[in-house]
């Protein structure tokens, strides 16, 4: 049975560029706010309403 051992040894360039495939940036999600429809971080308050899943959890002040 094969044990999954290279047969040859790779390259320094071969080897950077191997684990470079897997190094790469994921663009930030943003949600709507379902209440004040500003965009916001998912699984996060809404910095501009103060809510979190319809329930306030940071008390804001009004702006004037």
């Amino acid at each position: 049975m094969g044990q999954g051992v290279p047969k040859y040894r790779r390259s320094r360039s071969q080897r950077r560029m191997h684990r470079a495939a897997s190094y790469k940036f994921t663009p930030v999600t943003i949600n709507e706010c379902p209440r004040c429809h500003e965009p916001k971080l998912p699984h996060r308050v809404c910095l501009n309403c103060g809510y979190y899943r319809g329930m306030e959890v940071i008390a804001l002040e009004e702006k004037e």
